[in-house]
C-alpha cells in the first residue's frame, strides 16, 4: 500500500516523521476520516472546512483546498488500485524544539493513509451501552478532530474488542454525550434528537449532515442536553459515523429498539446512499 506524505506517494513500510514533530511530543494534530464511494470523496468539503477550522486553532499555518486535495485523492487511489476507500488525512504540527511552542507552525507534516473498503452495502446493527467512564471535557473551548484519543481508548478497553457495540459516553453531570467513535441520535414522533455541543461532543460530518437532512424532510431536529430516560422512550436510535455511516441500534441497556427495520434509518440510509455518490457538502443539500 502506498500514502501520501509531504507531497511523495510511498510505500508504507517507507514512511518516516522526526521524532521532534509537535505531533508526536505533545499530541498537536489533526486528522479526517472519509469514505471514498467509486471514486467519489463524500462531503469532502465539509471535512476540509472543519480541518481548516482546528488549524487555525491550533496554530497550524496550512490550508486545504479541494481540488488540490482531490487530484492528490485521485493519483493515490490510482496508484493502490482502489475506487473505495477509507482515507485517513492527518496533519501534525512539524518539527520543532523541545518545549512548548508559541510560534505559529508553518510546515506540517501531512500524511494521507488509505486503506481498501468493499462497496458500500446495507446498514450493520449494534447494541450499544452506558459506559462507566465520563466523556472528558474538550481540550480547549470546542472538541476537535485531535491526536487526543486516550478518552477513547481507554473507553474502548472497557467494551472490549466486540465490533457489535458501541460505548455510549456520558457527561460528568450524567448527560448522553456521544459513543466511542461515534454521534448518537434518536426518533421519538415528528423530532430527531441529539445531544448538543456543549455537552462536549465531536461536531461529526455525517451528524451535521444528516440534521440537515432531517430537516429539509420537515423533522424538527432538536439538540440538548438530555438524559438516559429520554433515549430509553424513542422509537428509533442510531450512531453515525463517516466510516460506519448510520449504525441502528436494536438494544441500549435496558431498552430494546428496531434496529435497521426502523422506518426512519431505512429512509435516511436510501438518501445516505444516493448523495454519497455526488455530494460534496451538507450545504449542496436539494
Amino acid at each position: 500500500m502506498y500514502l501520501y506524505l509531504n507531497g511523495s506517494f510511498i510505500k508504507k513500510e517507507e514512511a518516516f516523521i522526526s521524532p521532534y514533530d509537535h505531533g508526536f511530543l505533545y499530541g498537536i494534530g489533526l486528522f479526517e476520516t472519509f469514505r471514498v464511494y467509486d471514486g467519489h470523496p463524500f462531503l469532502l468539503d465539509d471535512h476540509l472546512a472543519r480541518l481548516n477550522h482546528g488549524l487555525a486553532e491550533w496554530n497550524i499555518h496550512y490550508r486545504f483546498e479541494r481540488e488540490s486535495i482531490f487530484q492528490i485523492l485521485q493519483e493515490l487511489l490510482n496508484i493502490n488500485g482502489l475506487k473505495n476507500a477509507y482515507i485517513r488525512l492527518n496533519v501534525s504540527a512539524g518539527i520543532g524544539d523541545i518545549g512548548l511552542q508559541m510560534e505559529p507552525y508553518t510546515e506540517p507534516n501531512i500524511i494521507i493513509f488509505p486503506k481498501s473498503l468493499p462497496p458500500a452495502g446495507e446498514m450493520t446493527e449494534k447494541k450499544a451501552i452506558t459506559l462507566k467512564l465520563k466523556r472528558n471535557t474538550p481540550e480547549g473551548k470546542e472538541r476537535l478532530k485531535s491526536h487526543h484519543f486516550m478518552n477513547n481508548i481507554l473507553a474502548k478497553r472497557e467494551i472490549g474488542n466486540s465490533g457489535d457495540i458501541e460505548g455510549i459516553f456520558l457527561t460528568e453531570e450524567g448527560k448522553i454525550a456521544e459513543g466511542i467513535v461515534s454521534n448518537v441520535f434518536w426518533k421519538k414522533g415528528n423530532g430527531l434528537y441529539t445531544p448538543a455541543l456543549s455537552t462536549g461532543i465531536l461536531n461529526g460530518i455525517t451528524r451535521q449532515f444528516l440534521m440537515e437532512l432531517a430537516r429539509q424532510k420537515g423533522y424538527n431536529v432538536q439538540e440538548g442536553h438530555y438524559s438516559i430516560e429520554d433515549v430509553l422512550q424513542a422509537e428509533e436510535m442510531f450512531v453515525t459515523n463517516s466510516i460506519q455511516e448510520i449504525v441502528p441500534i436494536t438494544k441500549f441497556d435496558r431498552q430494546v429498539f428496531p434496529g435497521k427495520s426502523g422506518a426512519f434509518v431505512q429512509q435516511l440510509h436510501y438518501d445516505y446512499r444516493r448523495y454519497s455518490k455526488y455530494l460534496w457538502s451538507r450545504l449542496y443539500l436539494s
